[in-house]
């Protein structure tokens, strides 16, 4: 099994990457809330994976930060939901919101994430509640005004990534910030952020 993969960024979807390391090109799956903080190409880059072997094909599972793939692991133990399910649930709601919403039965919270209705979202409640309060998350340390200037620049990093000019993206990023105050994630300030930009744009 694959446990972690570090090499060269060769390329980079929203949805997937390829990671060299040492001439070998890794097809990784990856979340949204890793993609958003991927570097540029070709930087150097660390994935923690999940190695998903299947009749048919063996596939790489890709997280940004060890929380990621823990959560993406409970949820893989729910039935129902596989690999690529468990990963668009991840790219729909951060982290922390995942944890708390589960350990907390907030069954309203899960139901806003594309792919999950109500039936789905009630199992999710009664599977992992009690796994996802008692599971090893890293603490959320306050944000200093340095971490909170460097997350405002990869949120307009991101957009530039996406296709945005950068008046734009840093126009939308601050509004976004704006709006959800400076605690916010990075997943909901690139989410807003890019309705911003369409705001823009419209």
């Amino acid at each position: 099994m694959i446990a972690q993969l570090r090499g060269r960024l060769a390329s980079k979807e929203p949805h997937r990457v390829v990671v060299d390391v040492g001439g070998v090109g890794y097809l990784v799956l990856i979340p949204l809330s890793t993609f958003y903080r991927l570097p540029e190409i070709p930087a150097e880059v660390m994935l923690h994976t999940f190695t998903h072997v299947r009749e048919d094909a063996i596939q790489l599972f890709g997280f940004h930060t060890r929380d990621e793939q823990t959560l993406f692991e409970l949820l893989q133990g729910v039935s129902g939901i596989g690999p690529r399910l468990a990963t668009n649930i991840l790219s729909g709601i951060s982290v922390e919101d995942l944890a708390a919403a589960l350990s907390q039965g907030d069954v309203t919270r899960l139901r806003a994430v594309p792919g999950v209705g109500k039936k789905l979202a009630e199992r999710l409640v009664v599977e992992l509640r009690d796994k996802a309060a008692g599971a090893p998350l890293t603490p959320k340390a306050a944000a200093t005004p340095a971490a909170l200037d460097r997350a405002l620049d990869d949120v307009v990093s991101a957009l530039v990534n996406l296709g945005c000019n950068r008046k734009e993206a840093q126009q939308a990023a601050e509004t976004a910030r704006t709006e959800l105050g400076p605690g916010a994630a990075f997943e909901e300030l690139i989410k807003a952020a890019l309705r911003g930009v369409g705001d823009q744009r419209t």
